[in-house]
């Protein structure tokens, strides 16, 4: 039943429905075996202004992100055929960076983490609130935005170097492959280089202003984007600075976190 997922509250509706950058109704694909959540979502999240479209498995969900090019994906880990995980892959695979929040019942710190690993850029465990739900579709909705309207400049610290055009990463001339979470919160370290940046303003700037949930999603992705940037026999470039947040800085000499 889906009152055994939802998290029933006070009502915190917008009233601006959501937009794409170009002023279209954002477009948003669920994912759910559940009929009668998937039903109820996808009730509540109309009334919110998404344009929903829905399915109840894997399969389905890969066909209709090829035919439908939705701007969102709000994905069930637990899928028939091919799990939310698997979905995640396949999709990360091709190069696509769809945004995905996840939903699951499994609230273990292994699971959350094999979840973003995946692929997914955010994750929501059940019983979860339909504010938070739709907090946390705002937030990727605004780092979907920033990615598509960020200025055509190369942003480079050392031989690490981001095109905001092309939305490309390279390090030594090798390419990089980010998710659209890893690729905001790079683009906003490497904005302000050489200057330390809060947890408070990462935060607020990466996962927006209204973020809800476990600030160590910021450490997460800290190491997400270590491992990528920085292989062995590289200097590291992002420094933790202990109390006050992060520093992106050419030639740092601290060892990578494992």
């Amino acid at each position: 039943m889906a009152q055994m997922w939802v998290i029933q509250g006070e009502s915190l509706r917008h009233t601006m429905p959501p937009m794409t950058p170009e002023g279209q109704a954002t477009s948003l694909l669920l994912a759910d075996d559940d009929p009668r959540l998937r039903a109820f979502l996808e009730l509540e999240l109309k009334e919110e202004g998404y344009g929903v479209l829905s399915c109840g498995n894997g399969i389905d969900a890969l066909t209709a992100i090829r035919q439908q090019a939705p701007d969102l994906l709000l994905l069930d880990w637990m899928l028939p055929d091919l799990s939310g995980l698997e979905v995640c892959q396949r999709l990360r695979s091709t190069g696509s960076q769809l945004p995905v929040l996840m939903l699951t019942g499994r609230d273990a710190i292994a699971d959350r983490v094999e979840a973003l690993d995946a692929g997914a850029d955010d994750y929501l465990v059940k019983p979860f609130s339909i504010e938070e739900l739709l907090a946390r579709l705002r937030a990727l909705s605004r780092r979907s935005a920033l990615r598509a309207s960020s200025s055509p400049e190369l942003l480079q610290v050392d031989d690490l170097v981001l095109n905001a055009a092309s939305h490309e990463v390279s390090r030594g001339g090798q390419p990089v492959h980010l998710s659209l979470t890893e690729y905001a919160l790079l683009h906003q370290l490497m904005a302000d280089a050489g200057r330390v940046q809060s947890r408070e303003s990462l935060l607020h700037n990466v996962w927006g202003e209204n973020f809800v949930g476990d600030s160590n999603v910021l450490d997460v992705y800290v190491r997400y984007l270590r491992r990528k940037l920085e292989p062995a026999g590289q200097p590291t470039l992002i420094q933790t600075v202990r109390g006050v947040g992060f520093l992106l800085k050419a030639g740092a000499s601290k060892a990578a976190e494992p």
